[in-house]
């Protein structure tokens, strides 16, 4: 069983061998009796030969079944004898029973797991979000009124970890980073995300119910009915199968006029009502608002919290000494407006967000810290392998850096920088792979971009995106605000450089072009070297040139008095350019549902009559470090509950007392169903026990001693096998042992 505590594996490494191996075999007893789904012990294979010959087999197979079933009704109808019918009838049993061999195959190697690894990965999926809401660790917002789709409250407990997540992120990134922190507003003006891009190009591809006018996004329609005839149709060709899996693969490239063909050419109708569908056509994902009373001032609700760092990067640069590289970071709320929100808090229209900006010298995106993660050798899935039909597999990150399949070290830093902080979490280090962006899903700015995937039931979840997405971003808003969003490198000794100047004359571009003349003095002056050469060379060979005028939207006629292109030598003292940015950004809400399926498991109770709910969370993001249950209800014991309570406040360990008279085992598991790590049970006025709560061992400590047990493993100064091995074992057995 995969679902082994981090601290027993890495007690085994430091030398507890002897208590880490009693620990593991209390475990593997209790893993015995888990119920864990088989789908998590194995990656999905991409379409591969097995899977070609398993559906060509299928095929075969079926044609003998229906041949030998012909065979045995002539049999019968040609009144052949008992024997010959009997032997006819078991060459068809035995025919049927291959072909079922062959759809499990077919089907495991299609869902991922067993032969009914997509049933397992739903049931387990209920059983973990029932749990989830029905103990207000998230629940669909507005309740009372039916909910919103795309909506979610976070409970008690789902704050709690949310806010044990962040805190994490803080300490792992900005303090260990010594980023620089901002908090931006939420709406934006209309003017910063026209200049980003968004206004015209953050849209997905909409589609229609003819009738009842009901919208779904059309790229998921054609993904989901591929992946249902891949999963479902075991009986469908290896060629048909083939181009199912291509459609999947190029999804992303395809025209809102070629995925209308293919959802046309495939039947496929609104979900719901089976009505025919609408063309697709492209559906802007932001909230729109106006700032102001009289509606004058568009803007939008902000889809990232990135740009409100790069607007203010002049003055962020100027906090830092001006100096590269640095980063800086903010955590806040995003909001899309989804078109057809689904998965529970994967695919939401309000959502937390954490992203670093780092910007870095374009001509050295070295890391002083590179080496501290060089070794780090984790799931990778570089797009080679990807495009060749491979899996991902294991890779040293510094191979990966060296070998140029990660582009740069300051991108391969944060890449290290994410694994260790997603499994510290408790994320399982097998189903996290860092997968490399094909080029049709690369913007054309970007020099490379990695997701950070974790599997849960619905597949493997993109949590993280790290991208080294170049200079755009600054140099975006630099050409739409007027303001140079600029970095220089001061030189030891001036440098001689041949310079490109060019310089407009406004006196005859005023008399040609009169109140157009802005324009195109702008256009003249953002012209880069290669244009502006070409320019000054048609000038002196024709006199006159068409010049094409963007804030105009048309070709304007340039003559040889109206500009002067020269290169000239100058010496300068510094170098003046637009740093590149290299772009962590975490989605807190996807990374916080894959971590509750992780960390989710079932095992019976002890009169084995039903199976208990256990969230295995790290002590790092448990929403509740500690209980503190006094055995019976007796004053004396209560006022000691009390104390202890007092001692664990002391020290900061959120905790909570349960004085209710039903059964130990019961309140245990209560706060196992929380995924409370430890419980302090109080039976004495001097001793009391400590339950650590997935090998349910339990040891005996003083009164004045619980709290600071129960404080330094859960700050990770110890390890639980360390208070095994020094505190005497509670054996006279709990009621839920």
């Amino acid at each position: 069983m995969r679902f082994i505590i981090p601290f027993i594996s890495s007690s085994i490494s430091s030398g507890h061998n002897r208590v880490a191996s009693r620990l593991l075999n209390s475990l593997s007893a209790n893993s015995q009796r888990s119920t864990v789904p088989s789908f998590f012990n194995c990656q999905p294979p991409p379409m591969a030969a097995s899977e070609e010959s398993l559906r060509k087999a299928l095929v075969e197979k079926l044609s003998a079944v229906e041949a030998q079933g012909n065979a045995v009704r002539a049999l019968k109808a040609a009144k052949a004898s008992k024997p010959e019918i009997d032997a006819a009838i078991g060459a068809l049993n035995n025919l049927k029973l291959e072909k079922s061999s062959i759809e499990k195959q077919l089907q495991a190697a299609v869902s991922g797991g067993d032969g009914d690894g997509a049933l397992s990965r739903e049931a387990f999926r209920q059983a973990a979000v029932n749990t989830l809401e029905r103990r207000l660790f998230y629940i669909p917002s507005f309740k009372i009124y039916r909910g919103v789709a795309g909506l979610y409250d976070y409970g008690p407990p789902g704050c709690a970890v949310k806010s044990n997540v962040l805190a994490f992120w803080r300490q792992h990134f900005v303090l260990e980073e010594n980023m620089l922190e901002v908090d931006c507003p939420c709406v934006t003006p209309e003017i910063v995300l026209k200049a980003s891009g968004h206004v015209e190009k953050f849209t997905d591809l909409m589609v229609k119910d003819e009738k009842t006018g009901t919208c779904y996004r059309a790229d998921h329609l054609l993904k989901d009915f591929c992946n249902e005839k891949l999963q479902k149709e075991l009986t469908i060709s290896a060629e048909k199968a083939a181009e199912l899996k291509h459609v999947l693969a190029t999804l992303d490239d395809l025209s809102p006029e070629a995925l209308g063909a293919k959802i046309k050419e495939y039947g496929i109708t609104a979900p719901d009502t089976k009505d025919p569908l609408s063309d697709p056509y492209p559906f802007n994902l932001m909230f729109q608002t106006s700032i102001g009373p009289s509606g004058l001032s568009p803007g939008y609700m902000r889809p990232e919290t990135a740009q409100g760092i790069f607007v203010n990067f002049k003055d962020l640069y100027y906090y830092n000494g001006n100096k590269l590289p640095f980063a800086a970071a903010q955590i806040g709320q995003a909001f899309r407006n989804e078109i057809s929100p689904r998965q529970g808090l994967l695919r939401v229209r309000e959502f937390t967000l954490a992203e670093i900006e780092h910007f870095v010298d374009p001509e050295d995106k070295s890391h002083p810290k590179y080496p501290e993660v060089a070794d780090l050798e984790f799931l990778m899935f570089p797009r080679e392998e990807q495009m060749s039909g491979q899996s991902a597999k294991k890779i040293c990150l510094g191979d990966a850096v060296s070998k140029g399949i990660v582009n740069n070290e300051t991108l391969g830093y944060f890449i290290g920088r994410v694994y260790l902080f997603l499994t510290r979490l408790g994320i399982d280090k097998d189903r996290l792979q860092f997968r490399q962006h094909l080029a049709n899903e690369m913007a054309h700015y970007a020099a490379d971009c990695w997701d950070a995937e974790i599997e849960c039931s619905y597949g493997w979840v993109e949590c993280v995106g790290i991208a080294d997405r170049s200079a755009y971003d600054l140099r975006a808003h630099s050409e739409k605000s007027g303001v140079p969003l600029v970095a220089a490198e001061k030189f030891s000794e001036p440098r001689e450089v041949e310079k490109l100047v060019i310089a407009p004359v406004k006196k005859e571009l005023g008399l040609a072009f009169k109140g157009n003349q802005k324009n195109v003095v702008e256009a003249l002056e953002a012209m880069n070297e290669k244009e502006a050469l070409e320019m000054k060379a048609a000038l002196e060979s024709k006199g006159e040139v068409e010049f094409y005028v963007c804030t105009l939207g048309e070709n304007v006629p340039i003559k040889k008095n109206m500009v002067s292109i020269s290169k000239e030598k100058r010496k300068e003292h510094q170098r003046v350019f637009t740093p590149s940015v290299i772009e962590p950004s975490f989605g807190i809400g996807r990374i916080i549902y894959c971590l509750f399926e992780h960390c989710f498991y079932t095992r019976p109770s002890k009169a084995g009559d039903e199976q208990l709910n256990v969230f295995r969370f790290p002590p790092l993001v448990a929403p509740i470090k500690c209980t503190v249950f006094p055995l019976v209800q007796n004053q004396q014991y209560e006022d000691v509950a009390k104390v202890i309570s007092k001692s664990l406040t002391a020290a900061g360990i959120s905790h909570k007392i349960d004085i209710t008279g039903t059964s130990i085992g019961k309140r245990y598991a209560r706060t196992d169903e929380l995924g409370v790590p430890f419980a302090i049970t109080v039976d004495s006025t001097a001793d009391v026990t400590i339950r650590e709560r997935d090998s349910k061992l339990q040891v005996r400590v003083s009164v004045e001693e619980a709290a600071s047990i129960v404080k330094s493993v859960t700050d990770g100064h110890r390890t639980w096998e360390d208070v095994w091995e020094k505190f005497p074992h509670h054996t006279s057995g709990s009621a839920d042992d």
